[in-house]
């Protein structure tokens, strides 16, 4: 059964590639969606697959990549 899952993630999370990790990250798991850019400096995304893919998704989505900080 596939999964559907809506995120926001806040923080400094754009100009330090965050948008593409996310992307890649999400190919890496096998999931389906989208993510892009919001205006107030968030990043939104929505993640589409199994319950386990998009579990280990938000738990990278936590942690981010390099030069970025998850606020919430």
């Amino acid at each position: 059964m596939e999964r559907y899952v809506l995120v926001r993630i806040h923080g400094r999370v754009q100009g330090v590639g965050f948008r593409a990790w996310v992307h890649h990250q999400a190919e890496l798991r096998g999931l389906k969606g989208w993510v892009r850019n919001r205006r107030d400096s968030s990043v939104e995304a929505l993640f589409a697959g199994s319950s386990t893919a998009i579990d280990g998704m938000l738990h990278a989505c936590r942690e981010g990549p390099r030069g970025s900080k998850v606020d919430r």
